[in-house]
């Protein structure tokens, strides 16, 4: 096959504050988790949401840019790659992989307060449906 495409492309909060950590060479690092939420009715009629966390790694100038500009519960829009890795854990001896998303670019959506009513109003500015419940509940997001 001559042409593939690895793509990512995620709306979603952070699950907690970025991690920054700079390599040998000086280059920043920075990770965190994300979760991003798929909300659908249930044979009974009712609101479900499923959340899937995203493991997040940013370079350089987006790392530096995440330390100082996001924290858990910010509001995302990533753009980046999937990365498959492995490595051999020295206590079980096992072979451990790990999914994770290389973000080429990310732009913060909403401010930057931690109040619950700007938390929601972010969440409404979403461009998929949420459930009218959700809105009213901040008590079920996941982190």
């Amino acid at each position: 096959m001559s042409g593939t495409v690895n793509k990512v492309i995620l709306l979603g909060r952070l699950g907690r504050d970025p991690e920054i950590r700079y390599t040998p060479s000086g280059q920043a690092l920075a990770k965190f988790s994300m979760a991003t939420d798929e909300n659908r009715k249930d044979q009974d009629g009712n609101w479900q949401s499923d959340t899937t966390w995203h493991n997040i790694v940013l370079w350089a100038k987006n790392a530096e840019r995440a330390g100082e500009n996001l924290k858990k519960g910010s509001l995302i829009y990533l753009e980046g790659r999937i990365s498959n890795r492995s490595w051999d854990d020295p206590e079980s001896g096992q072979k451990k992989y790990m999914t994770e998303i290389i973000g080429d670019r990310f732009k913060m959506i909403g401010g930057r307060s931690d109040s619950p009513q700007s938390q929601a109003n972010e969440t409404t500015s979403q461009t998929q449906p949420t459930p009218p419940q959700q809105l009213q509940e901040d008590d079920d997001l996941p982190f």
